[in-house]
């Protein structure tokens, strides 16, 4: 019976160190993916208003948006607003009294235009703030991979034969 302790230990050490590698590099992507979502808002310079924001919101008048979660806050804002200017209508249903008024009124295309905007502007948050939790994702699962490759390179040497790599 041939003994397959050298071989499973090798593997086991390698089966680690690749995964410490991965979660390594996963780690480190997730970092800096979140420092390029942190330099892009900061680079649009988007700012909290200073005042007439929800009560959960208040510790943010006058800040940046510098954050995946603050720029899902700054959506939910830009949300409120739309919602508000269109008395609950979404941009398509804005569009559809439009066109069932002939594409004719100022006041609707106007307010098409609004809906249109602030829409975008909410998904364009969105986009980040979605960003920000794959980063997060990332990072977290890069950290664990790293853990679970020690553990293997732990378990590898504590199997290894105590006269050397090769059992003698």
């Amino acid at each position: 019976m041939n003994d397959l302790r050298g071989p499973a230990t090798a593997l086991v050490g390698a089966v680690g160190a690749a995964a410490l590698t991965a979660g390594a590099v996963m780690t480190a992507r997730g970092l800096q993916g979140r420092g390029e979502i942190r330099d892009e808002l900061i680079r649009q310079k988007i700012t909290f208003p200073g005042k007439g924001l929800p009560r959960q919101l208040a510790a943010q008048a006058g800040r940046r948006v510098e954050t995946g979660p603050q720029a899902r806050a700054f959506a939910d804002v830009i949300g409120g607003n739309v919602r508000q200017a269109t008395q609950g209508r979404t941009y398509s249903e804005v569009s559809a009294d439009l066109h069932a008024a002939g594409g004719q009124d100022e006041t609707l295309g106007a307010l098409r235009q609004t809906a249109f905007m602030g829409e975008t502007l909410r998904a364009s948050l969105m986009t980040a703030y979605q960003a920000w939790q794959l980063t997060s994702l990332t990072v977290g699962l890069g950290v664990v991979l790293m853990g679970v490759g020690a553990a293997f390179i732990t378990v590898s040497a504590a199997l290894r034969p105590a006269g050397g790599p090769s059992g003698g």
